[in-house]
């Protein structure tokens, strides 16, 4: 369980800007500019090797499961409390987490809407604690939209906060502002593992042959049909066959006792059975 906590660069960035902001040294607009846009990839210019697989909030910093990261800081060094409010100090605290774990699925995108606007479609929202199960987050509403990594080409890699939406973050995106905190993320390419696919097709080349076949029929191959365009079902080409046991003089079947029971043909049924509802006509005449 680690920190998620701000690089050294970009603390010493902002505090130069600082020192020189209140020494009065600073003569223009685009020098306040300068120093309130941050280079992220100066201090990490690569990805992390996994994307992110899940995004959540929790009341503390030290209560993040095995294997997630905490936002605990904006990167400024500040405080990233999602739910403080104003100048007085609150007794409740939420702070975003989240996990590269290899899953199934890949987090492809982020939204932050209003409490009372409605789910974006795909989204999933954030809306309890993962250690407490309470609110996650009040007045705004994180949503993640989650994709099968299969189908993903690109996914969420690394999410930050500064403590204003003015900062600049270069190749991050900036979903909005909570609790005066500008919410950001950065987007990669997503690598399919070609390892776990071919673990399966060993362990399906590995199985022992079927031995109960019909006769003169073949098992279709189903290695090499499901590595094709067209998708297999379960009974896709499946045999359907009389079972052997049933492979015997029809003499043999008449000689069964069926219990006093008269087996009649087609003809003599409809003879037994025959109504010509005249009846019913007349009466409609």
């Amino acid at each position: 369980m680690g920190k998620h906590l701000s690089p050294i660069g970009v603390l010493d960035s902002l505090q130069r800007g600082f020192q020189v902001l209140y020494s009065g040294r600073c003569d223009s607009t685009q020098e306040i500019d300068a120093l309130t846009s941050f280079d992220m990839s100066e201090v990490s210019n690569q990805l992390p090797t996994e994307p992110i697989s899940a995004v959540g909030v929790i009341t503390s910093p030290g209560k993040a499961p095995d294997g997630h990261y905490v936002v605990a800081q904006t990167t400024d060094g500040c405080d990233a409390d999602l739910w403080k409010d104003g100048l007085f100090k609150s007794k409740v605290t939420r702070y975003l987490c989240f996990t590269r774990k290899t899953g199934p699925d890949v987090v492809v995108d982020l939204k932050l809407i209003d409490i009372k606007d409605a789910l974006p479609e795909g989204f999933t929202p954030v809306g309890e604690t993962w250690d407490t199960k309470e609110t996650a987050t009040r007045k705004k509403r994180l949503c993640v939209k989650i994709s099968p990594r299969a189908a993903a080409v690109t996914a969420v890699y690394d999410i930050q906060i500064t403590a204003k939406s003015k900062y600049h973050l270069v190749n991050y995106i900036c979903i909005g502002e909570i609790n005066s905190m500008g919410l950001w993320y950065r987007m990669g390419d997503v690598s399919q593992h070609q390892s776990s696919q071919e673990t399966s097709s060993t362990a399906n080349s590995d199985a022992p042959p079927n031995t109960a076949r019909a006769r003169t029929t073949v098992r279709p191959d189903y290695e090499r049909q499901s590595s094709g365009n067209c998708t297999m079902t379960a009974l896709d080409d499946v045999p359907f066959v009389i079972s052997e046991k049933f492979y015997g003089n029809p003499k043999e079947m008449q000689q069964v006792n069926l219990m006093g029971i008269t087996i009649k043909s087609l003809a003599e049924i409809e003879e037994a059975f025959y109504y010509n509802f005249s009846t019913e006509r007349s009466v409609a005449v």
